[in-house]
């Protein structure tokens, strides 16, 4: 291996967040059970964040982002892992306030490492990352409670990285599927994608003062939050299910409770940062098998050199899909 290698690091320079290409040493990686070497990272909404110096995310720099990263293991000391081992790190502080996988090599503790299963590539786990996760964990949950039978469940967000891949899953179970989205010129890609009717989001959320209307769906999968969030709970027939995720459409829920205590919408809050080892391994090993999507065709190929264009794009609101780091 490689005692010196290429990372990405942002430095604070005169109150300005800077990212740029560096070499680093092994020996600058924190301490951890496990070396590994990534293959794969992937750029998530949190990884803009701490790319532009949110110390709600990061709160010391200089410091390397990347709440993702895919590879295989160098050396451990823990008897769970063996050289060469293929494994996924994300979640826990990975790429917060700890080295993340924008860079060659990472060094984490061994209870943050989830092996991956057979069935799955490196490149396949970071074509999903820690959105296709959030996506995973929310379709879990629904299914639980929801059959295709049941009626057609709404995705918010349905072009970012978790909603667009909670519509494939959703359309691959043979779930009926509306999406919401404020780009219009993304409907034409979401009904080749399988949805059967794309709402714009303005239309719910210019008519928010009836607490309840027509119950229309039997689930939503929410990535959105804030007032978008609480327009579409109204639409949830009774018994419902609702799973919620992001709050990229603000923090605050502002509605009644009508929805819960008339029509006995059960609403589920998505964390997939402590997700424990045993319910990520379960889940990876749906996204191998029975779950497992032709995930390339929605994947974006980059360099560690792009991960600023890229960041550009997500916190402008353009971004669509997933993109993939190339390390």
């Amino acid at each position: 291996m490689k005692n010196s290698f290429k990372a990405f690091v942002v430095r604070e320079e005169e109150g300005q967040f800077v990212g740029a290409l560096e070499q680093k040493q092994v020996d600058d990686l924190p301490e951890g059970d496990v070396l590994i070497r990534v293959a794969y990272s992937c750029i998530n909404y949190k990884d803009a964040l701490s790319v532009t110096g949110n110390r709600g995310v990061t709160k010391n720099y200089p410091h390397t982002p990347g709440v993702d990263a895919a590879g295989h293991v160098v050396t451990s000391s823990d008897e769970r892992f063996s050289e060469g081992q293929a494994v996924v790190v994300n979640g826990f502080d990975f790429g917060m306030n700890t080295s993340g996988g924008f860079q060659e090599y990472i060094r984490v503790p061994a209870d943050w490492i989830t092996s991956l299963p057979n069935g799955i590539t490196t490149l396949e786990a970071m074509s999903y990352g820690t959105a296709g996760l959030t996506a995973a964990q929310s379709i879990d949950e629904l299914v639980q409670r929801v059959a295709p039978q049941d009626g057609p469940v709404l995705v918010t967000g349905a072009t970012g990285g978790v909603g667009s891949v909670a519509v494939a899953l959703l359309v691959k179970l043979g779930f009926t599927v509306h999406a919401v989205t404020g780009k219009e010129a993304e409907h034409d890609r979401l009904k080749q994608a399988g949805v059967a009717e794309v709402i714009s989001r303005q239309s719910l959320l210019e008519e928010t003062t009836r607490p309840l209307k027509k119950g229309l769906y039997a689930g939503i999968i929410d990535t959105v939050g804030g007032p978008l969030l609480a327009s579409v709970i109204r639409y949830v027939q009774y018994g419902g299910l609702v799973t919620t995720c992001g709050n990229v459409g603000g923090a605050e829920l502002t509605m009644t409770v009508y929805p819960f205590i008339l029509r006995g919408v059960r609403l589920i809050g998505i964390d997939a940062v402590q997700l424990p080892i045993t319910e990520r391994e379960r889940l990876w090993n749906h996204l191998a098998n029975d779950w497992h999507l032709s995930i390339a065709e929605m994947v974006r190929m980059k360099a560690l050199s792009d991960v600023p264009a890229v960041v550009k794009s997500l916190l402008e609101g353009t971004h669509q899909g997933r993109t993939v780091i190339e390390i």
